[in-house]
């Protein structure tokens, strides 16, 4: 093959080579909606300006009671990080239509399980809502906040396992009917893995911590589903309760396989006095 010397690039070559550059450039497929709400929780670590032009500059509602409304308030708590202190690491992602849920590791403010769900109008993200939580050791079966499969998987059960779900939350966490819990989980323990740091695997484990909770009088209670979003055998709902005495939020991310519900992640965040928000959007208000 014979090389091409700096003397024998012409005009007409050079011209050529950069259009054929640009072409290809201009014919990278475009971004999902995932993969920039992923791009813009990794610049909280990676300090990358880009993603912050997909977030819809003239609208951007915040769900962070500890957050101000629009861009202004998302520059001002990054503005709050010590430089290099961040630290965020997507676990897992999938899409729902408009939104985009992500479960991620933090260290932003010190070390914390996160939610994360944006929703989208016309490729710019408009809204978001969170929920955080410490992260804690492993729990007595030795499962993490984080660890499991990531792999979105079953797309063509999507409406069923967040129909599944939605019953769930529905029967055994809202009404409390313990009896049927044999429709939605199976009876051993390795049939239901659990992340939560305070409880055990299988029915026994989820069974000996709410009990325990009853007889410390602090039962853990659901009083509202506001959200069920999902993707495959991925499914999350955004609840609302009492934990420990306390007005709380509760995420909870499901995973389905074969109809049943075998593995579970959460984070549980206390939501301030209305005196103490920094936006008066509330700490749900989905569509």
């Amino acid at each position: 093959m014979r090389c091409i010397t700096p003397s024998l690039i012409t005009p007409a070559l050079l011209f050529l080579t950069l259009g054929l550059i640009t072409t290809q450039a201009e014919e990278a497929p475009p971004m999902t909606q995932q993969e920039k709400a992923v791009a813009l929780i990794e610049s909280i670590e990676n300090g990358d300006p880009a993603p912050v032009a997909y977030i819809n500059p003239d609208k951007y509602v915040q769900h962070n009671l500890a957050v101000a409304d629009g861009l202004a308030g998302f520059g001002a708590v990054l503005q709050q990080l010590p430089p290099g202190s961040a630290r965020a690491e997507v676990q897992r992602a999938f899409t729902d239509g408009d939104y985009v849920v992500l479960h991620t590791k933090y260290d932003f403010f010190g070390p914390k399980a996160g939610f994360d769900v944006f929703r989208f109008e016309d490729g710019l993200i408009v809204e978001h809502w969170d929920n955080l939580q410490e992260i804690a050791p492993p729990n007595a079966s030795g499962r993490t906040q984080f660890d499991g499969p990531t792999e979105v998987v079953d797309l063509d059960k999507t409406d069923a396992n967040k129909a599944l779900v939605a019953d769930f939350v529905s029967t055994i966490l809202m009404q409390g009917k313990m009896e049927e819990i044999g429709r939605f989980i199976g009876p051993d323990d390795g049939d239901y893995l659990q992340h939560n740091p305070g409880v055990a695997d299988g029915l026994s484990g989820l069974s000996a911590a709410l009990g325990a909770l009853a007889e410390q009088g602090m039962p853990m209670v659901y009083t509202a589903n506001h959200k069920v979003l999902g993707q495959g055998n991925f499914v999350l709902t955004i609840s609302e309760g009492q934990f420990m005495n306390q007005h709380v939020a509760f995420y909870d991310l499901f995973r389905v396989a074969d109809g049943k519900i075998v593995e579970h992640w959460d984070t549980i965040e206390t939501i301030p006095p209305r005196d103490e928000w920094k936006n008066p959007n509330g700490k749900f208000g989905f569509q």
